[in-house]
């Protein structure tokens, strides 16, 4: 494997919805907070080169964290919104000496659950065919458009070719942080790494994870991860 991999964690979001004293990253898991759950998994992936967090301007949590003083972590500055943490994110890493050809994968801080299968599964697939890509799991359910008060249904979808994006997501360094560049200066709304690259004509792959790596939104989430990460070490 001739190009490095690196990590990038944005980590600056306040989690508004869980409506808890502190950012839902810092929350506790099983004894750890959620933000040591998903870097630790991260770790645990020898091929990862250097993983860079980025945090909010103040953070007064990340320093009290135990893994605060890995040698394979660094942290940078966030941004207004994910996007923008992100390309901290990824101009911290060039300063770590980082190439433009090398590989980043960003993995929301929020995803605990991230199975190590999944994560060599997605390295995997993504060198050999040297294409970037993102884990994902087909769409189950029947999907409902609605129309445009929100209240009703306009049209069933076509589930068929539908899957639910997950992290992480992982490109070539030089790539994305100009794929992200070029939909902020566009105005294009930015919802994760695989939308912007979209956005600037390449179609990533579609690799297949499991449904169990979920995001931590709203308070019953942190009960769901807690049955995944007791589960899976079984």
């Amino acid at each position: 494997m001739n190009s490095r991999i690196w990590a990038v964690v944005p980590a600056a979001g306040v989690g508004a919805r869980m409506g808890a004293d502190r950012p839902k990253q810092y929350l506790e898991l099983l004894g750890r907070t959620v933000l040591e759950h998903t870097v630790e998994t991260l770790l645990s992936a020898s091929a990862i080169e250097q993983l860079v967090i980025s945090i909010s301007a103040g953070d007064p949590y990340w320093t009290d964290l135990p893994i605060a003083g890995n040698t394979k972590l660094s942290v940078c500055e966030g941004g207004q919104e994910r996007c923008h943490s992100v390309l901290n994110g990824l101009n911290a890493l060039q300063t770590l000496g980082a190439d433009e050809q090398d590989w980043v994968m960003v993995h929301d801080a929020a995803r605990p659950c991230l199975r190590s299968e999944d994560l060599s599964r997605l390295i995997h697939s993504v060198t050999i065919k040297n294409q970037g890509g993102i884990l994902a799991v087909p769409v189950r359910d029947t999907m409902k458009l609605s129309d445009n008060s929100g209240e009703q249904i306009d049209a069933t979808v076509d589930r068929s070719h539908m899957w639910h994006a997950l992290t992480p997501q992982m490109f070539r360094l030089g790539k994305l942080r100009s794929a992200i560049e070029q939909s902020l200066e566009d105005d294009f709304v930015v919802t994760d790494e695989a939308s912007a690259m979209e956005h600037a004509g390449h179609s990533p792959l579609l690799v297949r994870g499991h449904a169990d790596n979920i995001k931590i939104t709203i308070p019953e989430d942190l009960a769901l991860a807690e049955f995944f990460l007791q589960r899976n070490a079984s």
